[in-house]
C-alpha cells in the first residue's frame, strides 16, 4: 500500500508528486486545500519518498497503486492533482477509472510522449558514493559537477535522509529508474478519453506545453481548459505557489 499523509475533512484530493519528488513537495499547498473543506491525500508513488520500492515501474502499475490506495481508503468520488509524472499518471487514472474521478488539475505536463531528459539528474545521483558515508554538504557539492540549478539540487536534497547514524541514502529507488527511465515519457495511448472537466496548468518559461500540444490534448479530456503561470519553469507549484493555489481552488470550487 502505498504511504500517504492525510489532512482535513471533506471531498477527497488526492495530490500525486512528480519524478524524483514525494509527498513532502506538496506539504504547503496541501494544508491550504485542507483548510478551504478538502481531505487531502498526499501520496508516495512506489519507488519514491516512504512508499515500497518494486522493480516494477510504470504508469500501469502506479495507477493500479493509486487504485487500490482509493479501495483501500474507501474513496469513491475524488479530484486529483498530479505533478509531471504524477500527472501522467492521474490521465491514465481518470480514462482507466472515469467514474473515480470529478476533476482533475495537470501541472506542467501533456498526454504526449517526451524523449528521455533527466541525463543529467541521473548522472548526478549516480555520481555519489554513500559507501564512503559523504556529509549533506558533500552530497551537493557532487551534484554541482552535474546540476547547475539550485532549485533542482535542492529538490532531490530533499529526497536524502539518514539510513542509520552517519549513513545517508536517497528515499527513491535509483537502480530502478536508472534502468526504466523510458517508462517516464511514455505517452498516453490513442483511443483513451475523459469526459469531465480537466484543468492543465502550465509554467510561462516551461516547454512541456506548448501551444501546439492543445489539440492533442482535447483529443483526450475534450473539456480540458489550460491557464500559464508567467515567469516560472517546470516546479511551477513550488516557484509560485500563491498562483497555482488560485487557479487550483477556482477549478475545484
Amino acid at each position: 500500500m502505498l504511504y500517504s499523509k492525510i489532512e482535513g475533512s471533506g471531498k477527497p484530493l488526492l495530490i500525486i508528486h512528480g519524478f524524483l519528488g514525494m509527498s513532502d513537495n506538496w506539504k504547503s499547498l496541501g494544508t491550504q486545500f485542507a483548510a478551504d473543506g478538502f481531505q487531502v491525500h498526499l501520496l508516495d508513488l512506489r519507488n519514491h519518498g516512504r512508499s515500497f520500492h518494486s522493480n516494477e515501474f510504470s504508469y500501469e502499475v502506479m495507477v493500479q497503486d493509486v487504485y487500490d490506495y482509493c479501495l483501500e481508503n474507501r474513496l469513491e468520488s475524488v479530484d486529483v492533482i498530479g505533478h509531471s509524472m504524477g500527472g501522467k499518471t492521474a490521465m491514465l487514472l481518470a480514462t482507466t477509472y472515469p467514474n473515480l474521478i470529478d476533476k482533475f488539475i495537470i501541472a506542467d505536463i501533456g498526454p504526449k510522449f517526451y524523449a528521455p531528459h533527466h541525463q543529467d539528474i541521473l548522472a548526478g545521483l549516480n555520481a555519489i558514493d554513500f559507501s564512503v558515508k559523504p556529509s549533506r554538504n558533500e552530497v551537493e557539492e557532487i551534484m554541482k559537477n552535474y546540476i547547475s540549478d539550485f532549485g533542482t539540487r535542492q529538490f532531490l536534497m530533499k529526497s536524502l535522509y539518514w539510513l542509520e547514524p552517519g549513513q545517508l541514502a536517497f528515499r527513491f529507488n535509483l537502480e530502478v529508474f536508472n534502468e526504466k527511465i523510458e517508462e517516464i515519457g511514455k505517452a498516453l495511448a490513442s483511443g483513451l478519453v475523459f469526459e469531465k472537466p480537466a484543468l492543465f496548468i502550465r509554467g510561462g518559461n516551461s516547454n512541456y506545453i506548448l501551444d501546439t500540444d492543445f489539440e492533442g490534448i482535447k483529443a483526450h479530456f475534450k473539456l480540458a481548459t489550460f491557464e500559464t503561470i508567467p515567469n516560472v519553469g517546470h516546479w511551477l507549484h513550488a516557484e509560485n505557489p500563491k498562483m497555482f493555489y488560485e487557479l487550483a481552488s477556482d477549478f475545484l470550487d
